[in-house]
Order: structure tokens, then sequence, then C-alpha cells
């Protein structure tokens, strides 16, 4: 086998073949053979004279330029100058080449090695199919880790992670730290927090929000898995709850109910000492404003029926409490002000929610409308995705009709 660089140099190297030997690394690149014949359809005079030269041919003056790849691996061998092939020279002067097939192989494979850890705890929580596919196929572990050496300490940690959900009402740092050995493992804004929040969603069967994207979203998913964050800030205001004689929080309520007070209940109580709330196939009334709670306390004291308010939008330990209401089989019947803002909150409910409108139509606003009540409405209009004639009526008659202007005919539902 012949090899002389400098004369390899001197035959290939020219500046005018340089469109010659970069075609020839693309097709190595490539993984094509360095057959056939190469064609440079408007070639520059030096490019031309050039080639004629490589391959002594007589020089032409117009057209294009054809160069037969088998010919210029013998002009090679001929000279003297690379005998080990065409492929061989191109890579001598090029320097090495990455098929990028075979690249695209490796990395592939380095991939699946990265995802190895959480495919087998998938294996084995099937609840975590769907998720775990959607998460592959978007390809979200790519984009947030960029490679799969970044990837693998990120995805064995969400591993650990899903492998010890749902948790029993333990502060989110806490299970951090003892399953991650970092407490701030699962902060907001890294990468390891983003999906373990997508896993965690999937684990509460929570499909269709909340959104992760404001910290109320992320708390109440954290909450659904039995991670706290701001566990006792978030509260929900309740009456007539049925209690049970199994956690502290449930006794609790058969107190307050017994004595036809409110409670005021803790997202930490309602997931570390989470009550079975018997309401299968009853009525559980949800209202906006807790003047409703407080008037149904005064005149119907324990024979009000189950009674939850949103106190406004609706935060963690609302929307855990009325999971926990429709999961017993309990129907959620939803009831607010007749304003845009009104309107805003019962969409949002029946999004994450099933629930079903409480004297919330058209059909009650006309008639609260007929009998002169409410003061006057703003022009945003939002459309109430329950009943498609409601925001058309409030728009049309420019009146706002809050909860307090019809207590009389919602607590008469209420002492049924």
């Amino acid at each position: 086998m012949t090899a002389d660089p400098d004369r390899l140099a001197r035959l290939l190297g020219d500046s005018d073949l340089h469109w010659l030997v970069s075609r020839l690394r693309a097709r190595i690149e490539h993984g094509r053979p360095l057959e056939g014949t190469v064609t440079l359809a408007d070639p520059s005079p030096g490019q031309r004279a050039a080639v004629e030269r490589l391959l002594g041919r007589r020089p032409r003056t117009t057209g294009s330029i054809n160069v037969p790849l088998p010919q210029v691996e013998k002009v090679l061998t001929d000279s003297g100058s690379w005998s080990a092939g065409l492929a061989a020279a191109i890579i001598e002067l090029t320097g090495s080449v990455t098929v990028r097939a075979e690249a695209e192989q490796r990395l592939e494979a380095s991939w699946r090695d990265a995802f190895d850890p959480l495919a087998t705890v998938v294996d084995r929580r099937t609840e975590l199919l769907g998720w775990y596919e959607r998460l592959s196929a978007t390809g979200r572990v790519r984009r947030l880790t960029g490679t799969p050496e970044a990837a693998s300490p990120i995805v064995a940690a969400l591993a650990r992670v899903v492998t010890n959900l749902p948790s029993s009402g333990e502060p989110l740092g806490r299970f951090a730290a003892r399953v991650l050995g970092d407490a701030h493992a699962l902060d907001d804004g890294r990468p390891l927090a983003t999906l373990a929040l997508g896993a965690a969603r999937a684990l509460a069967q929570l499909p269709d929000g909340p959104d992760t994207r404001d910290a109320a979203g992320r708390r109440e998913v954290w909450a659904s898995v039995g991670l706290l964050r701001d566990e006792v800030s978030s509260t929900v205001l309740a009456l007539g709850l049925p209690g049970d004689a199994h956690s502290a929080t449930g006794r609790a309520l058969g107190e307050w109910r017994e004595a036809g007070e409110p409670a005021v209940l803790t997202l930490r109580q309602l997931v570390r000492c989470e009550p079975q709330l018997m309401l299968a196939g009853r009525s559980v009334f949800v209202c906006e404003n807790p003047v409703v709670v407080t008037s149904a306390a005064d005149e119907l004291g324990s024979s009000c029926a189950p009674l939850v308010c949103t106190n406004g939008q609706p935060g963690s330990a609302v929307l855990h409490l009325l999971r926990l209401l429709a999961r017993s089989g309990a129907t959620l019947r939803y009831h607010g002000d007749f304003d845009w803002g009104g309107i805003t909150i019962a969409n949002l409910m029946i999004e994450r929610l099933d629930v079903q409108s409480w004297r919330f139509t058209a059909n009650d606003y006309r008639q609260a409308v007929a009998a002169g009540l409410g003061g006057p409405l703003s022009d945003r209009r939002i459309e109430a995705r329950w009943d498609a004639a409601l925001s058309a009526e409030m728009e049309s008659a420019r009146r706002k009709v809050e909860e307090e202007l019809v207590l009389d005919s919602l607590l008469t539902d209420l002492g049924r």
C-alpha cells in the first residue's frame, strides 16, 4: 500500500478542487459510497482547468464538468499518492469523518439508556403509561436538558420521585430531601420539578388543568399527590359536610356539622388527615361568596345541605376538597355572582371539575332582573360555557346580580 500525503495534497488539495472534496466528504458523512460521477453545472475557468489537469483530459471551454469517481481513484493509485482508496484519501485531506447515521444511532442509544430508570418504573405503574408516552413523543426532556449526559441524572431522579408518589401529606422540601437528598431539588423552575409536576398530574388523574405556570396551579398539583407547599395559608370554608370517625379532619367536620357551624379547613388538614366524605348520590352545593355560608348557618344550622364556598377564585384547598367530594360520588352544583367575574370562576370550575349549575342559567338571570335586582354591569363579556344564552342575556340587560341578592332562593334549596 502506497501513501504519499504531499503528493495527495498536490493532486486534490488545489483550491479549485475544494468543491469536489467537499461533496465527497458529504457523501461519506451520509454513508454513501464514492461511486458514479460528480457534476458541477457552472464551473469557473479555474475549476474546469483543475479537473482536466487531475484527470489528464483535453480542456473544454463550455458546459458542465463531469468527474467520474473511479477515474479519480485510479489517478490516486497510479500516481502512487494514495492506494488505500478515494474515501481514505478524502479523510486524510480533511480529517476524520463522523457518519451521521451511525452518530444518530449512538445518540438514540444514549437517550434510551438515560430513560431506562423511568421506563422501568412505568412498567410497574401502568397509570403513568400515557404520560410517559407523551413525554417521550414531545421531546420535552431533550428540550429541558439538551443532551443524554445531562438528562441521565435528572431522569433517574424523576424515577425516584415517581416511585415514592403519592405521599401522605409531606412538605415538598422534606420529601425532596428524603427521596433526592436535596431539599431544593423540586423548587420551581428546575427541569426536574417541571417533569415531576407532569407525573403528579397523571397520578392524580388531572388531565385538564390546573395551570402549572402559576404558583397556585403548582400547589394544587403537588397537593393532589400528597405534597404540601404553603399548606396552612390555603383554606376552604364549608358547612354541613358529614364527618367520620377515622380521621381528625373527619371528626372535626362531624362536630361542626352537629353544631350547625361553618368549618374552615386548611390544605394541610385535607391532605394529611383526609376525611372520608360519604356523599355518593347526594348533591353538594358550591357558592362563590362567604355570605351564603354564614346566612345558611344562621337560618338552617345543622339542617343545611352540604355547602362549600370558593370565596372568589378557588384556591388549592377548595379544589382539593371538591375533588374529594366528586371522588366520593357527590354531584357538585355551583352558583356564583351574575357578573363577568362570576362567569370566569364558573368556567374554571366546569373545566377542572364535573360541576353542574345551581340556579345559574339564563332563565335564573332573567327572573332576577325582572324582579329589579342588581346594579350596572361592565362591558367585558365572558362566554358562559354551560349555557350559551346566559352571556347574551347579561350583555343585553347590562345588570350584575350578586349572590347576596338571591339568598332566599339559595337558602330554600339548602334547606330541603
